[in-house]
């Protein structure tokens, strides 16, 4: 299993989990690199990727698992300058910076879970 993307959650913005609940999706966000966003974000400790997310790939979220459907066009770019990007749960998207997953559940976010995408 190759490791791409690991990082640990630090923190969940007070609407981070509506967001989930209600749109979908969760906003990734390097920790303490717009505090003006801290509300909506899941910050996460810095971290490299180091090798783009692709579809097939896999990302595990605390125990939940999913597979990567759909990667915008600059969702790799935005994770490698401030660990962002959007990612969809088990809906659609169509935005640039959006990764699209499909799993059983939505994951829970609690801090100090990790945050890993792999290769299939």
């Amino acid at each position: 299993m190759e490791i791409k993307y690991e990082t640990t959650i630090t923190a969940v913005g007070k609407l981070a989990r509506e967001f989930l609940d209600n749109n979908n999706s969760l906003i990734l966000l390097n920790e303490g690199i717009h505090p003006n966003l801290s509300d909506m974000v899941v910050e996460h400790k810095v971290s490299e990727l180091a090798a783009d997310i692709e579809v097939g790939d896999k990302l595990k979220i605390g125990n939940t698992d999913f597979k990567v459907m759909k990667v915008g066009d600059v969702a790799n770019k935005t994770i490698r300058e401030s660990g962002h990007c959007t990612i969809v749960v088990n809906a659609d998207g169509s935005m640039p910076g959006q990764i699209i997953v499909k799993g059983v559940m939505p994951p829970r976010l609690r801090i100090g879970d990790n945050i890993k995408f792999f290769k299939k």
